[in-house]
């Protein structure tokens, strides 16, 4: 009887650590994968050139790279009203972006080589997997807030020069 009831209790002390360690990973686990929001590193500056009215200048992040480019401006809550990401591609090309799993909604201005504006998609839905296509060749890529190209009268044919630090 005595060695049942030991074994029953073993067997519920193991029982109760298996738990207990089981809850223990998944909470840590969970916190571990959680996506923190990226902080904004400002690599330069940029110039939108209008024809009729002042020029616009924004602070830069820029994403030069494919791992920056994937990145984009996913997981971030807010952005700065005078800030911006510029994509960097190697070759001018018909590119495509999307929104997914970035929060905020934005401006997506595609620049040709000659850093003239052949497209804006104004007001993108955030979270989206719908792909946003330039239509035409394009080598640069100006992510800002929503609302900022109608706000500040960006418009196609404008050009932009930027500086990086």
């Amino acid at each position: 009887m005595k060695n049942k009831i030991k074994t029953i209790n073993f067997l519920i002390f193991f029982f109760l650590i298996t738990i207990i360690a089981t809850l223990f990973y998944f909470s840590t686990n969970k916190k571990s994968t959680q996506q923190t929001e990226p902080t904004f590193t400002k690599n330069g500056e940029l110039e939108f050139l209008k024809k009729d009215s002042p020029s616009k200048i924004i602070d830069i992040e820029v994403a030069n790279n494919d791992e920056k480019r994937t990145q984009g401006l996913m997981w971030r809550k807010s952005m700065s009203e005078n800030s911006g990401m510029l994509f960097i591609f190697d070759a001018e090309k018909q590119l495509s972006f999307w929104m997914k799993n970035t929060l905020i909604p934005l401006d997506i201005i595609y620049v040709n080589k000659f850093k003239e504006i052949i497209a804006i998609h104004n007001n993108t839905v955030p979270l989206s997997e719908i792909s946003i296509l330039s239509k035409q060749p394009a080598k640069y890529v100006v992510e800002v807030n929503a609302g900022f190209c109608n706000n500040n009268i960006i418009n196609i044919n404008d050009k932009i020069k930027f500086k990086i630090k």
